[in-house]
């Protein structure tokens, strides 16, 4: 590791993501190297230049790079200070197969700021590793996204308004507040594609699929701590992972935390 590295990385419990890595390289430079999967990298500090298949390349801090897998690349700082980067290693079969391959060396950068911040907001939720759907849903967005820039459509296809799917998503949400659903079983019940879930719900509802799920399992928080259940029991009664969990997501909500919530 080059001096002054500082590297995280781990498999987070995330269909489809075999690695997340976050790092800060003040001088690393990158050895030509092949991936087994789909590199999608944000840079947040410096810029990076590299080759890809014998072409040159740079990414900003505005830009996502994909990188696709088996083929051979390289890496390093355009500027003195290095850089900082966050990367998602997808699966290979992920993002469509081979086939796919050939369009992401053409075009390996995209200058997209709704799909870099949704690879940033689904980065914020595996670092904290307790979102479940949330990342399953950001992650679905993403790879969505991804798949039709690969496919040269610059816009996505417009969505028919389906509040019948959103519907059936609640009612199935709501039958599983504490013990959850992952994305891909909530879209084999209701019998649609999970980026269409995801979307159909956030038109119907204003929300995401995953936040009206953590507002479900707040209101029954309040209601375990009314009928006087202690804030640590009621974490695990209301499908929170731990008191801490609870603890954040009922005082982002409620502005207080449920010892206050309860005092006399």
């Amino acid at each position: 590791m080059s001096s002054g590295a500082e590297v995280r990385a781990w498999r987070p419990g995330l269909t489809g993501v075999v690695e997340v890595l976050h790092a800060h390289f003040p001088s690393h430079a990158y050895p030509t190297h092949t991936h087994d999967a789909w590199t999608v990298l944000i840079v947040d500090e410096g810029a990076v230049r590299y080759d890809l298949d014998h072409r040159e390349h740079g990414l900003a801090q505005a830009q996502v790079s994909l990188l696709p897998p088996h083929v051979p690349h390289d890496g390093r700082s355009v500027l003195p200070q290095g850089f900082r980067k966050r990367v998602l290693y997808l699966a290979p079969d992920r993002l469509g197969g081979d086939h796919l391959i050939g369009a992401a060396v053409d075009q390996p950068e995209y200058v997209d700021p709704l799909l870099r911040h949704r690879i940033h907001q689904l980065h914020r939720v595996l670092r904290d590793g307790q979102e479940d759907l949330e990342a399953q849903s950001r992650l679905t967005l993403i790879e969505e996204r991804l798949s039709q820039h690969l496919r040269r459509a610059v816009v996505a296809p417009s969505d028919r308004y389906d509040s019948g799917v959103a519907v059936k998503l609640r009612e199935l949400l709501d039958s599983k507040v504490t013990d959850g659903i992952t994305l891909e079983d909530a879209a084999k019940v209701v019998h649609a594609h999970p980026a269409h879930l995801v979307r159909a719900f956030s038109r119907e509802y204003g929300m995401p699929p995953h936040r009206y799920l953590t507002g479900r399992r707040v209101d029954l928080a309040r209601r375990y701590l009314l009928d006087g259940h202690p804030a640590a029991e009621v974490a695990t009664l209301a499908g929170f992972y731990d008191q801490s969990h609870l603890n954040r997501h009922f005082r982002k909500l409620l502005g207080v935390t449920p010892a206050s919530f309860v005092r006399p």
